[in-house]
């Protein structure tokens, strides 16, 4: 049996959960916003006593994946609308800067051109200093989509380092070419 699908999810003060079995739609309504999500119909989800509960009806291969999918998407939901989720970017090169224009953000990566990414609804942007980034939202695959597509905007190389990586990333780095 799946233990992540198994353990049941604490759900805490001020955040209502509204589960509709007829449409497998499940509502997390918390502090910082509101998440809906569909779940997939095999997949039985009750919420009793403050504790959400996801069981399946068999022990088939579907089954088992989708058990502790659908367990893991209900406890984002319910961290996201608590604490929120955030991702924090690092710009490393000379002359590569960040700075915020209005609710985008101005992205200075050594092309002839400002690169500009708006945020999306439910995700903020700061930029603490010229040299990071932080995306910060209440929905975990959201936040992680922009900070990839922020990365990708200029992804570091290996020679110089140079680029846009996420904090504690580790590039591995090549020597060059070697003289004669």
């Amino acid at each position: 049996m799946s233990r992540i699908g198994r353990a049941p999810i604490n759900v805490p003060a001020g955040v209502n959960v509204d589960v509709d079995t007829a449409n497998y739609v499940i509502s997390v309504k918390g502090p910082k916003g509101t998440l809906t999500q569909n779940y997939h119909n095999r997949m039985n989800v009750a919420c009793e006593n403050g504790v959400i509960t996801v069981t399946r009806p068999s022990d088939e291969k579907e089954d088992r994946a989708l058990h502790g999918l659908t367990r893991t998407l209900i406890n984002n939901m319910v961290v996201g609308v608590t604490e929120g989720y955030s991702k924090k970017l690092e710009v490393n090169g000379v002359g590569y800067r960040v700075a915020m224009q209005g609710k985008s953000l101005n992205l200075t990566l050594g092309y002839s051109h400002p690169v500009i990414v708006d945020a999306p609804e439910g995700i903020t942007f700061e930029t603490p200093d010229a040299n990071t980034i932080i995306v910060k939202g209440i929905n975990k695959q959201v936040v992680g989509e922009i900070s990839a597509f922020i990365r990708s905007r200029r992804a570091p190389e290996p020679y110089k380092g140079k680029g846009i990586k996420y904090e504690g990333e580790k590039i591995r780095r090549k020597s060059g070419k070697t003289g004669k």
